[in-house]
């Protein structure tokens, strides 16, 4: 009879791998809880501001790449020369 009782407490208790995979699910779905709550807390850019800065962007890219065709043509002509 203890041993049968000792049985029915096993039984009801969940294996490992189950408390595994309800311990991941609810992190997984309090993380997502905590991420969606952060996201209304930012303070986002108007459209205005994303645009005027992606020119800013756009135009330091462009200088730059040419100042580095400016520097690979002198250094070829440096090259040929000496």
């Amino acid at each position: 009879m203890v041993t049968q009782v000792a049985k029915v407490d096993e039984e009801k208790q969940p294996s490992e791998l189950q408390q595994k995979v309800s311990g991941s699910l609810q992190n997984t779905t309090e993380f997502f809880h905590d991420v969606r709550v952060e996201l209304k807390k930012v303070t986002w850019p108007s459209r205005e501001d994303v645009t005027s800065t992606t020119g800013v962007v756009i135009a330091t890219v462009a200088f730059f790449a040419f100042i580095w065709q400016l520097s690979n043509g002198l250094h070829k002509k440096v090259s040929i020369t000496f």
